[in-house]
Order: structure tokens, then C-alpha cells, then sequence
């Protein structure tokens, strides 16, 4: 069974059979965030949930390749990628500015992708304390379905490589903003001589994506995943499409975070036009890198359908020189691109505002 390599038949099994299973998962974290004993850490995990739900509908859609594995894959996209929204919620808007305690709190991103490990106290540098066995429980949740990954044991030294990338990025850029640059900028020279050619702030970037780690889990369950197509798949989605995934979610949030006083890589670009250049380059790598791979037209549609996604976010229409740019960038993927973009806005608009209405 092929994954869908044309828009109406992927769209068809996004709104048919990933979505559906998204939000059913979500909700049950929704339910046990609402009973979170601390209030700040209650606060913080339903926020998470609330505002950054699209991170899981997205996620999920690497399930589809797992194909009769769906449901399993996308609890466990679901559980990892609920931890890495809620730890960057408790990092963003910390009570602490200490690096030690990032670290212990992503100490649970490793664990949930290594069954067997046991689970500790991820909290125990930082004040609030009790979450009633949230975090635990989503590490678990993610050890549990991980067993049932019929290649586990191939795929976990890549899986690790990407989630240390992860870890180490949510510490550096959440630490004392005069110390997050240097620290970051010491960071790359440790991998410069094994990247492409890219700047601190583009390698940052590339590391702050989970869909590596999804889309090796989901080819995980398959019957057959080979060691070739093992590593063409994480050289596939490290760096480029998860660069070009991290670069347009920042660049849509540009002016959210220069009023919030927040790190946006973009910030960093010599100007605007430099910046739409190395978007449209991280693109086009993005698609050279998934040639050969299995289901080669499912990832091209992904890599068009990340700028559909996030170009259509409201927020670039009250950024008028992001706008401009917008269309530049979009035009660089043609139609394909821009029927997710139509398709983004409509779904924002009717069932994203229901949702919204809902709850």
C-alpha cells in the first residue's frame, strides 16, 4: 500500500483518518492537563494544547506512512509532540532561566524515545512541582507504542540524534538572552564541517523540528524499512525539510516575537531578501534530498504543503512586509503550494473556528 501522492487523495485521508485520531488522542491529554495539581504547570500544558494543536495535526500526517500502523503511529506523535509544546511553554514562559533545569525537563524527550528507561522527576530544578503524573505519563505513552515499532532498535540511534539536536537547542535558546547568541553560535561549530553550507541561526533551525523523528517512526512499523532507506529518510529530513519547517514557522511569528522580546532566527538574516532566498533554497533542497526515497511524491507534497500551511496564517496578514514576501516564497511552489495555502486558510477559517467555539 503506497502513501497518497496526489492533493485531493491526501487531503481525502488527512480529514478521513488523521485528523480524527489527532484530536481524539488530544483531548484525552487535554482532559489529564486539566487536572494537573500546580497551577502553573496546569496553566502551561492546556495552554500548550490550545494554541499549538496544528503541530499535532501536522505531525500526525507522517502516520499515514505507517500505513495499517496509523492509529498506534499517531499516538505517539500525538504523546512526543504534546511534551515538546508543553516543555516549550514551561522554557518560554519560565519561572527559571536556568540551563540545568531545561536539561532535566528535556531529559523526558530521550526517555520517551528509549523503552525501558526509567522516568524520573523532570521538575526537580525548578519550583513547581507536582503535575499529578502528566509528564510521566506521556514519556510512557510514547515508550509503549515505540515497542510496537517493529524496527525500533535500527531506527533508535537516528531518533537520539535528532532529539540531542532537539534538547540541546530548546536549552541554549531559552537561557539568559545575552548568552543564548554565543552559546548557540559555539554549538554550530561542533557540526559546521558536517552541514552544508548554512549560518548558526539556519542550523538552529534545523534542529528545533520533531518530523525526523515521525517520519522514522512511522516507516519504523512498516514490515520492511531497509538500512538504506533508513538513512536516506534522515538525511532526507535533517537538515532540510525540518530547516525549512522551523524557518517559515518563525518567519510567520516575526512580529509576535520582536514585541514578546522573543528569538526568532529570522531576526538574524542580513535583510529580507536574503531571508526569501535561503526560504526558497531550503525548499528546493528540501525536494532534491527526498528523491529515491520511498513515497518520494508524499514527502514532495509535504514540503509544498509546509509553505501552503504557514504562508496562509492570518498572522502574515497583519505583517505587510512578511506579505510581500509571502508571495514570492509561495509562487516557488507552484500550484501544489498554493491549493494548501487556499486549503490552509479555509480550514482556519470554518473548522479551526469551530473547534475554537467548542471548547
Amino acid at each position: 500500500m503506497t502513501a497518497p501522492g496526489y492533493v485531493f487523495s491526501l487531503m481525502k485521508k488527512i480529514y478521513k483518518n488523521v485528523f480524527p485520531n489527532v484530536h481524539l488522542h488530544l483531548n484525552k491529554w487535554k482532559k489529564k492537563a486539566s487536572e494537573i495539581p500546580d497551577p502553573e504547570l496546569r496553566k502551561q500544558a492546556l495552554a500548550s494544547i490550545n494554541s499549538k494543536t496544528f503541530h499535532c495535526e501536522g505531525g500526525g500526517v507522517y502516520a499515514i506512512l505507517a500505513r495499517e500502523s496509523l492509529t498506534d503511529c499517531i499516538e505517539f506523535i500525538v504523546a512526543y509532540q504534546t511534551i515538546s509544546d508543553y516543555l516549550d511553554n514551561l522554557c518560554d514562559r519560565s519561572t527559571s532561566l536556568d540551563p540545568v533545569d531545561f536539561k532535566c525537563l528535556h531529559e523526558s524527550m530521550l526517555h520517551a524515545l528509549t523503552p525501558g528507561a526509567s522516568t524520573k522527576n523532570y521538575y526537580r530544578y525548578r519550583k513547581e512541582q507536582d503535575d499529578g503524573g502528566y509528564l510521566c505519563e506521556l514519556v510512557e505513552t510514547c515508550q509503549k507504542t515505540l515497542m510496537r515499532v517493529k524496527h525500533y532498535e535500527k531506527i533508535a540511534p537516528y531518533l537520539h540524534e535528532l532529539a540531542s539536536y532537539y534538547c540541546d537547542l530548546q536549552v541554549y535558546k531559552h537561557i539568559k538572552p545575552e548568552e543564548r547568541v554565543p552559546e548557540l553560535e559555539a554549538w554550530f561549530e561542533l557540526y559546521k564541517e558536517k552541514l552544508p553550507k548554512m549560518e548558526w541561526y539556519e542550523f538552529s533551525a534545523c534542529a528545533g523540528s520533531t518530523l525526523g523523528i515521525f517520519c522514522l517512526v512511522a516507516y519504523g512499523f512498516n514490515s520492511v524499512f531497509t538500512d538504506k532507506e533508513m538513512l536516506q529518510v534522515r538525511q532526507a529530513l535533517f537538515p532540510y525539510v525540518q530547516g525549512l519547517h522551523i524557518l517559515l514557522d518563525y518567519f510567520i511569528d516575526q512580529e509576535e516575537d520582536r514585541i514578546g522580546g522573543d528569538l526568532n532566527f529570522c531576526f538574524y538574516y542580513p535583510s529580507l531578501e536574503v531571508l526569501k532566498i535561503r526560504l526558497v533554497h531550503f525548499f528546493e533542497q528540501a525536494n532534491v534530498h527526498i528523491k529515491g526515497l520511498p513515497d518520494e511524491t508524499f514527502h514532495r507534497l509535504i514540503n509544498h504543503g509546509l509553505l501552503g500551511l504557514y504562508l496562509s496564517d492570518p498572522k502574515v496578514k497583519r505583517q505587510t512586509e512578511i506579505q510581500r514576501v509571502m508571495r514570492k516564497i509561495l509562487k516557488s511552489g507552484g500550484f501544489t503550494s498554493l491549493f494548501f495555502y487556499i486549503n490552509g486558510r479555509w480550514y482556519r477559517k470554518n473548522v479551526g473556528q469551530n473547534r475554537k467555539v467548542a471548547s
